[in-house]
């Protein structure tokens, strides 16, 4: 297994609860095939600039393990779920 880095950014006008929920829906997602090290909630910060007529989202970052078929499946659920206005998944160097 490979490590990862994957930087979501989530629309900001979603409340609370569901971007709990995106965010257990993205580590569950991790976990089928992998390990969830770190979740970091960064919180809500303004755009650099408009992205999906967007002034500013929320930002989580997952670390974690995965082999390197999940990739293909998270970038996946990443583009079809409406919530996500921006993403990255970097593999670490070890």
């Amino acid at each position: 297994m490979n490590k990862y880095e994957s930087m979501v950014i989530i629309n900001s006008e979603i409340s609370d609860e569901g971007i709990k929920a995106l965010i257990q829906k993205f580590e569950t997602l991790i976990n089928t095939d992998g390990k969830v090290e770190s979740i970091q909630e960064l919180g809500r910060k303004k755009l650099a600039y408009l992205i999906k007529k967007q002034k500013e989202g929320f930002y989580v970052l997952f670390n974690f393990e995965a082999n390197p078929t999940l990739i293909t499946e998270l970038e996946r659920v990443y583009k079809i779920t409406d919530e996500v206005i921006k993403y990255i998944v970097i593999r670490k160097e070890v």
